[in-house]
């Protein structure tokens, strides 16, 4: 399948929202309680929220779109670093990267970190930094695959749950 890659525009902030949402719930569902999940989703992944992040020329949203109708199916999201512990000038965080479960095993998680990469060399940087759930096997697996590798621990609130996550890094 031929996904679509795109940076994220004002307009687009709504579907990156909906994105955000739906791949946070199919992910999480069974792991992190419900009530959890929508606190969670409802103050980090508001529409209002990738709107700031989309002008925020310290920021990258890349929207991954369905080459039939072009919906929404994934998305990453390139920040300043923020709670992934010691930064130095250079790091970026991957604050997110998600895909619905249509997408898994397609090669779209690669792109869009491959994009993300590539965006951050861009704006200078020469290592990023990302956090993930110490017990998504999936995910860790995946960053590792990527060549990321651990580089610390942090506590982690979802809802009014903390979390136990890795901070992974790699140079860029």
């Amino acid at each position: 399948m031929r996904w679509r890659l795109r940076r994220a525009e004002a307009a687009d902030a709504p579907a990156v929202s909906l994105v955000a949402a739906a791949s946070f719930l199919e992910t999480f569902a069974g792991i992190l309680s419900g009530a959890d999940i929508v606190a969670h989703v409802g103050m980090k992944s508001a529409p209002d929220r990738f709107a700031a992040w989309i002008a925020d020329p310290a920021s990258r949203v890349t929207l991954a779109t369905h080459p039939d109708g072009d919906a929404a199916v994934g998305y990453s999201l390139l920040t300043t670093p923020e709670d992934v512990g010691a930064v130095r000038p250079g790091d970026i965080e991957l604050r997110r990267i998600y895909t619905l479960s249509l997408a898994r095993g397609t090669g779209l998680g690669a792109a869009l970190m491959d994009r993300a990469i590539a965006d951050a060399r861009a704006m200078g940087q020469d290592r990023m930094l990302l956090g993930v759930l110490a017990t998504n096997r999936r995910a860790c697996a995946f960053y590792e695959r990527q060549g990321f590798a651990i580089v610390g621990e942090r506590r982690f609130l979802v809802g009014s749950t903390w979390h136990d996550d890795r901070v992974y890094g790699r140079a860029i």
